[in-house]
């Protein structure tokens, strides 16, 4: 239904006897952030075994691959292209044979300055095998001098400017980086395994590590270089803490799954008190608040909460739909959101209804939506969005529309409201989202919202 589009989620797992497995089930908690490739890369015997294809976790892993991903130390990674095309060749962890041995990288985030350097690189003599902006990364390291890993990686990371949550496995060393930004998250956990030794766990979102049964431990710093090996843990810093940190507020808003703890606070918390706020902000008079399956639910329990007004469940979602289907014919085309969500007339039918989403890009589903709900009954339909208007895109690692493409960057609230057809349109204010998030500006990026890009856009363009 929405077009913004997923990131990626990235995993490490160390001192595990059933390592890929555990990437395999940490990938699967974390589907929702990719879902058009997927790999592995396991560790044996100082070698690198990998399993990679085009599709979902489930569709791309075999028993019989898992069984082959032999192993102590795996790292994993679900994909969606924000940067390069959506092939085979990008899809990760990236592997390469270099001078001091095998290089497995797993990327979430996105690299602002890649064209520039790998431009410099073909001109240097980089022979790239595919399109996507971590591969860079890899033609760093096997270009640099260093025989050691982890100064290479310094130096390395250092060249780059933007997102990334970096898991990189050697010969011997599981090794996680995030930039100094902090743009995408990173945590740790860990489990006591049978042998009463730790196993660890790296993931881009605590889910992950809830399913593994790890526990967390805490958040890979901005500007850190984590690592494991055969003696144990050991950090670095790559660059210095910035006075502003550009941590992604649509983790909270949209991305992440409710459930998981993202930069410390729990997004389930976070998109309730969105709600909550929105409803202080933007007061009007109806008989029940309806959520936008499923992303708009806990805003609405928060909305709902605050506002007295009662919640109910007037749209549901099937599930049973993956992210594309085959589309009907033209002359049948209507059927396509009605495919997703279905209203409920018994709930709906007279009532005056209160519609919580968490954004509005194009305003083209959130039209759809209105219609749906009008001709099931409703009698009046107000619109809330429970993030302030998205009026840019996003080059740290989300797929959106171009600023041409985003409704709001264009037009007024008037003019959206009649545009989807509501009878009233309001947004949570960008002083109440970070209310919301017991936060301040310095704290996040939130570009997509206010046009304040943290970094150089160096030859990235906004139409």
């Amino acid at each position: 239904m929405k077009t913004w589009r997923e990131e990626c989620a990235v995993v490490g797992v160390w001192n595990q006897n059933e390592a890929a497995r555990l990437a395999y089930l940490g990938l699967f908690a974390m589907q929702h952030r990719g879902q058009e490739s997927a790999g592995v890369v396991s560790l044996y015997e100082n070698e690198h075994i990998h399993h990679k294809g085009l599709g979902l976790v489930e569709d791309v892993f075999s028993e019989g691959d898992l069984v082959r991903l032999k192993g102590k130390a795996a790292i994993g990674h679900a994909r969606y292209s924000t940067t390069g095309q959506n092939l085979l060749t990008n899809a990760q962890p990236l592997t390469a044979q270099l001078y001091n041995g095998p290089v497995a990288i797993a990327h979430n985030g996105n690299i602002v300055n890649a064209d520039e350097l790998r431009t410099k690189l073909k001109i240097e003599g980089s022979i790239f095998q595919g399109t996507n902006d971590t591969e860079i990364l890899l033609h760093l390291l096997a270009k640099n001098p260093s025989s050691d890993l982890i100064e290479a990686l310094k130096e390395s990371v250092n060249q780059l400017d933007g997102a990334f949550s970096f898991v990189v496995m050697s010969h011997n060393k599981l090794v996680a980086i995030r930039d100094s930004y902090g743009f995408r998250p990173l945590v740790l956990g860990k489990k006591l395994n049978e042998e009463k030794t730790y196993t660890y766990v790296l993931a881009s979102e605590t889910c992950a590590l809830d399913l593994l049964g790890a526990q967390y431990v805490r958040e890979i710093e901005p500007g850190e270089i984590f690592w494991l090996d055969d003696t144990g843990e050991h950090s670095i810093y790559f660059a210095s803490t910035r006075s502003r940190q550009a941590r992604c507020i649509f983790e909270h808003v949209y991305f992440a799954r409710p459930d998981s703890v993202v930069f410390g606070q729990s997004v389930y918390e976070s998109r309730k008190n969105f709600g909550k706020v929105l409803a202080l902000e933007n007061q009007v008079e109806a008989d029940i608040v309806v959520p936008v399956p499923d992303s708009g639910v806990p805003a609405a329990i928060g909305y709902s909460s605050q506002s007295g007004i009662p919640f109910e469940l007037g749209i549901i979602r099937n599930h049973y739909v993956g992210r594309t289907f085959i589309q009907p014919h033209q002359s049948i085309r209507s059927f396509g959101v009605k495919i997703k969500l279905n209203p409920q007339s018994a709930i709906l039918t007279g009532k005056r209804v209160i519609v919580i989403d968490d954004s509005l890009v194009r305003g083209t589903t959130s039209k759809k939506i209105i219609g749906l709900v009008r001709a099931a009954g409703a009698k009046e339909v107000h619109m809330r969005i429970a993030a302030p208007p998205t009026i840019g895109p996003c080059f740290y690692g989300v797929d959106t529309p171009i600023k041409s493409q985003l409704i709001a960057s264009h037009q007024s609230i008037e003019e959206i409201k009649k545009f989807i057809d509501a009878d009233s349109l309001a947004y949570l204010s960008m002083e109440g989202l970070m209310y919301a998030m017991k936060a301040t500006k310095k704290n996040f990026c939130a570009a997509c919202f206010d046009g304040d890009y943290p970094t150089p856009l160096y030859n990235h363009k906004l139409n």
